[in-house]
Order: structure tokens, then sequence, then C-alpha cells
């Protein structure tokens, strides 16, 4: 176990390019199941998320061989295995395993998946789309047992879900005949997905809309793909520059992935410069004023970002309002901020108020999940004092080393075992 100490305040200034996205990567790697000849993905982020994905590949005996940022995967010699809880524990898109494997091998078992501690996420849209498709759901206690063989149907979601979304695709990709997925998740990175499915000779139409078609073909060949940048993380460090009030260029942030933060930024009058499509300049703010996110599926305002935006909420002038409308226990690492010295009234599970503009103290703080980890570390890095956070296990799930890229923009860090 390892902690950080952290010594503020800091203005973030500097340079910084946006590393490969979580939430691309891991639906890319269980994708490496559908096809028996080698492809290769680059620009992978080093973050622990994806590598337990692959120790779940390679424990289906997938060969995966690394060069540098990139790894080359072949599952020709690729068997059902069933994936014991202590892998999946580890990781809740574990359940990404379901879809592909289920297509290629008539049959899955992995342990039931761990992940964040946020509230509710029910794994029904996921069990009841692939049962559309013929998956047989088998009782068990401490796993998720699937098996069948499947054909092409119209499916219709039971709600708007990201890795529901990519688990039907990458079931669907090897189905006779024209399967049909309704209310799916447009993100960023399942558009990337199924780009990527149809370079190695998918055929999926409709790609980032609601409404996906997918016809079936016999095998997938072999080829190359690369992991987006992570608007997540880009999103990340830009509320983290206007909140430390710092000059900062952020590379490989994606423009037109963002309308929903720029538009808050603008509401808010956070100072920055666009410059093309794929770069933004933080620049220091004269005044920001309180406002309202609302969370919603993309494009409007994401989930993982309304965490960081409560640290730029304390900097504010008047009282925000964040109304978290997916996960009732999101909303925890609040009180962490108020132990800061954040004026935090937590209305209900879904609903928190923040007035500023405070003045954050260092004090002793702990990582609840990725993003709370990623926020509660923001507000060490503008909070006067030192502060140390515990369980950063979390933060190094889901952001490639964000203690040392914080670092090299002038942030005092030091990370050290407990």
């Amino acid at each position: 176990m390892q902690k950080l100490i952290i010594n503020g305040p800091t203005k973030l200034e500097g340079v910084i390019r946006t590393a490969g996205s979580k939430n691309h990567v891991l639906p890319m790697l269980s994708a490496m199941l559908l096809t028996t000849e080698d492809v290769t993905i680059h620009n992978l982020p080093a973050i622990a998320d994806a590598e337990v994905m692959i120790e779940i590949l390679e424990l289906f005996r997938v060969r995966v061989e690394r060069t540098g940022s990139s790894v080359i995967c072949n599952a020709k010699d690729a068997r059902p295995k069933a994936i014991p809880t202590s892998l999946t524990k580890k990781l809740r898109a574990s359940l990404l395993i379901l879809g592909p494997a289920l297509a290629r091998f008539g049959e899955v078992e992995i342990g039931l998946p761990g992940g964040d501690i946020i509230g509710a996420r029910p794994i029904k849209a996921h069990i009841n789309g692939l049962s559309k498709l013929g998956g047989k759901l088998e009782a068990s206690d401490d796993s998720i047992k699937l098996r069948g063989k499947l054909t092409s149907s119209r499916v219709v979601l039971d709600e708007i879900s990201v890795t529901a979304t990519e688990n039907l695709i990458l079931a669907a990709v090897l189905i006779d005949g024209v399967s049909e997925i309704r209310m799916a998740a447009t993100e960023p990175h399942i558009v990337a997905l199924c780009e990527f499915l149809n370079s190695l000779g998918a055929k999926i139409s409709g790609v980032g809309s609601h409404v996906l078609f997918i016809e079936g073909v016999k095998s997938l060949h072999g080829g190359e793909g690369e992991i987006i940048p992570d608007y997540l993380e880009s999103g990340t460090f830009a509320i983290a520059a206007a909140a430390s009030g710092g000059n900062l260029l952020i590379e490989d942030f994606i423009v037109n992935d963002h309308d929903a933060l720029l538009n808050t930024f603008d509401t808010m009058g956070v100072n920055y410069k666009l410059l093309g499509e794929r770069k933004i300049q933080m620049l220091p703010s004269k005044k920001i004023l309180a406002t309202k996110i609302r969370t919603d599926i993309y494009p409007g305002f994401p989930s993982d970002l309304q965490a960081p935006m409560a640290v730029l909420f304390t900097q504010a002038e008047g009282v925000s309002e964040i109304f978290e409308t997916m996960y009732e226990g999101r909303l925890q690492y609040l009180f962490e901020l108020q132990r800061m010295g954040a004026h935090v009234n937590l209305r209900d599970s879904h609903i928190g108020l923040i007035e500023g503009p405070t003045t954050l103290h260092g004090t002793e703080l702990v990582s609840f999940d990725v993003r709370a980890g990623a926020t509660i570390l923001i507000a060490a890095v503008i909070a006067h004092g030192e502060t140390t956070i515990d369980r950063i296990e979390h933060i190094d799930r889901g952001y490639e080393h964000f203690d040392g890229r914080l670092r090299s923009l002038g942030a005092n860090i030091t990370r050290t075992n407990t």
C-alpha cells in the first residue's frame, strides 16, 4: 500500500499530453478474443485496470506481447476459462469479457465484478441483452455463467449503458444475420470501438447513434488500432488548471468531445483559449462564478467529471450545485472536501451544494474510487499546507502516472509506502 504527500498550494503550469482512454482500452482488449490473427493496439495507457484486463486475456491463453505503449495480441489458441473473483473484483469492466467469450466459445464464467464503490450498478442490462441474443444464465451465488449459441435479434437495452452497449457489440459481430441494438450509448470510445471492429472486417452501421445495426461476419482478420485520448482525463486536467489559477497547455484535448464542459466553463467565466481541434490553453481567470451541473448521458455533462468540478466550485463565488443523476454513492467525496474546509451541504444522495470561494487546507484523506481519488488529489494541490492521501491504488487504476505528471507541472507530491 502506498500514499501520497502533497504540499500546496501550487499553480499548475506547463504542457501536458492526454493519455490513452481508460474506457476505450478495456473493450478494445476484450475484443482480442474475436479474431485468431495478430492485432496490435497502440497508445495503451499505463494504468492498473488495463493490466488486470491483460491478465484476464492471458488466462484465456491469449498471447500478449508488449513493445513500449503497444501490445500485440493473438487469440488463435484461446480456450474457455472461468475467470476467478480474485481478478474480477478488481475491475467492474471485467463484465466486458462476457460478450466476446460467449460469442467465441458458446460459454463464459466470471467471478462477480468489483470496482468503484459509487452506488448500485446493476448488471441487468448486460444479462438481459445477452439473453436476447441467445445466452442462457445459469444460477450461481458467486459468479456469472452464460451458455448458448448466439442468434441475431433486436435488442432494446434496459438503460443507455456504456458497458452493456459494448458487450452487445462485441457479442454480435460474429453472429449470423443482422442484430439491432437500440438505446445504445454514444460515447467517443464506443464510436472508436465500432470503427476499429469495422477495420477488422465487422459490419456495424449507425455508428455514433442510439441505434446500431450489426451484420454478422464469419470471422474478423488482424489489424491495428489506437486508443483514443481520454477526454475524461483531459477534462480533469483542464478543471485542475482552472482551480489552481495556472497557465496550462493540454495537448490531445479533443475539443468536440467537451461541449458540456466548455459550456460550463463559459458560464463560470473560466478563461481558456482553443488552439485548433486538439489543444486548449487554460489561462488564469479574473473571477469564477458559481453554477449548476446535472450529469447526463453523453454528450451531456459526464458523471466522471462532476467530482473534479467540485474542486473548481470551491473557488467560485456563490453557491454551486451538483446533481448526480446516475450513482447514489458518488457524492461521498464531498465529505473529504469538507474536511479540507469546503462549505458543503449534501441535500441528499444525488444533490450537493458547494459555497465558495473557500481556501482549502491540507489534512489526511482517503481515496474511495477512481474519480474521487483524482478529485482530492487536485484539491490537495491547491490546498494550503500538507495533505496525505491513502488508498491511492484507485487513482492508479484510471490515470496514467497522475501524481508524476502533476509533479511535472509544478505540484509538490511525494509517493511513499504506508
